[in-house]
């Protein structure tokens, strides 16, 4: 079909005059310093908390503030500045089978990690300000939403956990975790999930980032608010309980549930 030329240039149409604003060298500058973090949050921990230190400021912050704002204890627990841990392992693991306190304990024994992998809140200014608070307490109790969630403490459960928080109260640091996951994994799928054989294959498709990603928002959306939980004053309680308390349906088969890791059932067993 033979179109009739127009004196009209693409970049004078709105749609690409809103790209031009959106797309400026410095827009452009900032995102790929945040997507190179992100993109390398798999080989250490240490790019998403810098990641999230980044965005203190943004806009998808001050979103985050306001979303917690409006329920009272959470609105009360970042006025209190109140610390996380240090957690004592040998003292949860000491606790009765079954309680949040002893699972949390055993399964990170097992892993080989260190119960206290956070950041200090130095890292975020001394929680000079209630985005520096957030950040440090949602990194505070990221290994215990794991416990509480069912999802794996490894990739192949990580855009589940890290999805409930984005459902409840938008974190930046982790909204854009999630965004780079699915995009990078796009970029690289050339090939159908079920034409895949093994789990590790899969991890690395969108469409397995997406179910992760979809998994974690629905059971953040299903669950009480997570971020005002004083976790150190239920380690005691049994986590069965405990979740159904707060309206969590765990996840419990597939790679991306450490319930289905033989390894730890032995050791929780044990």
């Amino acid at each position: 079909m033979v179109r009739e030329s127009t004196d009209v240039q693409p970049s004078d149409s709105m749609g690409f005059r809103y790209l031009d604003r959106i797309a400026t060298e410095d827009n452009i500058r900032s995102f790929l310093e945040l997507a190179d973090l992100a993109a390398g949050a798999g080989s250490s921990a240490q790019n998403v908390f810098l990641l999230s230190h980044r965005l203190r400021g943004s806009i998808p912050m001050q979103l985050c503030r306001k979303r917690l704002g409006r329920d009272p204890q959470a609105q009360a627990l970042i006025d209190s500045r109140r610390l996380c841990g240090p957690y004592d392992s040998a003292a949860l693991r000491a606790l009765p089978k079954g309680s949040l306190g002893h699972t949390y304990a055993t399964i990170l024994e097992t892993l080989g990690y260190d119960i206290n992998f956070f950041p200090e809140p130095a890292f975020y200014n001394n929680l000079e300000s209630d985005a520096d608070y957030i950040n440090y307490r949602v990194y505070a109790t990221h290994d215990l939403h794991h416990i509480l969630t069912g999802f794996s403490l490894d990739n192949f459960g990580e855009l589940g956990v890290i999805s409930v928080s984005v459902a409840q109260f938008s974190h930046p640091g982790l909204m854009f975790t999630d965004l780079m996951a699915l995009l990078l994994q796009w970029l690289r799928s050339d090939t159908p999930i079920d034409e895949l054989e093994t789990p590790e294959e899969q991890a690395r498709t969108a469409a397995y980032a997406f179910g992760r990603i979809s998994q974690g928002l629905e059971m953040g959306l299903a669950a009480r608010p997570l971020f005002p939980v004083l976790w150190e004053e239920q380690m005691h309680r049994n986590l069965d309980e405990l979740r159904a308390e707060l309206g969590i349906e765990a996840v419990r088969e597939g790679p991306w549930s450490w319930h289905a890791d033989p390894r730890l059932q032995t050791a929780l067993a044990g």
